[in-house]
């Protein structure tokens, strides 16, 4: 049975596997539900060092919580790789956060293959076939999964239509998947707005003008993001397919 807010308002005994967990909002995320109560199974790419920095600030809390697994997410074998590490560590899953994301500008005319494969696999089918995989283990729980989803699937972002164009099929993808997956297991998405600027850089004048596009006007932090999917995760057992997003307001800007 499904657990609701009445009868466990802790996460306690639960365990989430969380995808691009070393830094950033990733890591945010394992702070949050870690200190709910979850065991935390992290997954990282290249970031040894903060992965397993986080792994020992959140032990200090609670000692054996916390597993890593290192795999790039594009690799053929990653999947099936992932869905092992969830069946050993904790033979069981509740949590399946979908947030490993590749992003940068892809104008077009300087489109490749490579860029291709590398935005709409992390964004959209690694996410898809690795809750594919583990689907089975989140129904026994009767589980849920959230998908880090963007405000830009559904206006796109200028210079990033390749990317634009994965996390509109990561926004379909939480809808279908609902469908797909109900009654034992809820799927819904988060798109973030202006949280976190992008990591090689963006100028100030950039930044202003969508701060300028924001009702909020202000940046906001990775913290509103895992509040947000805290909720989604142990207050909202009656919602699904719905994506919610954590914007200040941006998405009010045609």
């Amino acid at each position: 049975m499904t657990n609701t807010p009445a009868n466990n308002p802790s996460l306690t005994g639960q365990v989430a596997l969380i995808t691009g967990a070393a830094a950033r909002i990733g890591a945010e995320i394992a702070r949050t539900l870690h200190a709910a109560g979850c065991d935390l199974l992290l997954h990282y790419r290249r970031s040894v060092a903060p992965a397993e920095a986080l792994k020992a600030e959140l032990e200090q809390a609670r000692a054996n919580s916390v597993a890593l697994v290192a795999c790039d997410l594009n690799e053929s074998d990653s999947i099936a790789r992932l869905e092992q590490a969830a069946r050993a560590f904790r033979q069981r899953l509740d949590i399946l956060v979908n947030n490993a994301s590749s992003f940068y500008p892809t104008p077009l005319g300087e489109v490749s293959d490579s860029h291709w494969d590398d935005l709409i696999g992390s964004n959209l089918r690694a996410p898809f076939f690795l809750t594919q995989a583990l689907a089975p283990l989140l129904r026994a729980s009767g589980g849920c999964v959230i998908n880090l989803v963007d405000i830009h699937a559904e206006r796109p972002l200028k210079q990033y239509p390749v990317y634009s164009i994965a996390k509109a099929g990561n926004a379909m993808m939480v809808k279908a998947l609902a469908r797909e997956l109900g009654p034992e297991v809820r799927v819904n998405g988060i798109a973030p707005g202006a949280i976190l600027w992008p990591e090689e850089g963006m100028d100030d004048a950039t930044k202003t003008e969508i701060l300028e596009r924001t009702a909020l006007q202000r940046p906001g932090s990775p913290a509103d993001i895992a509040r947000t999917l805290l909720f989604l995760v142990r207050d909202a057992p009656y919602i699904s397919g719905q994506i919610i997003a954590v914007d200040g307001g941006r998405s009010l800007q045609q």
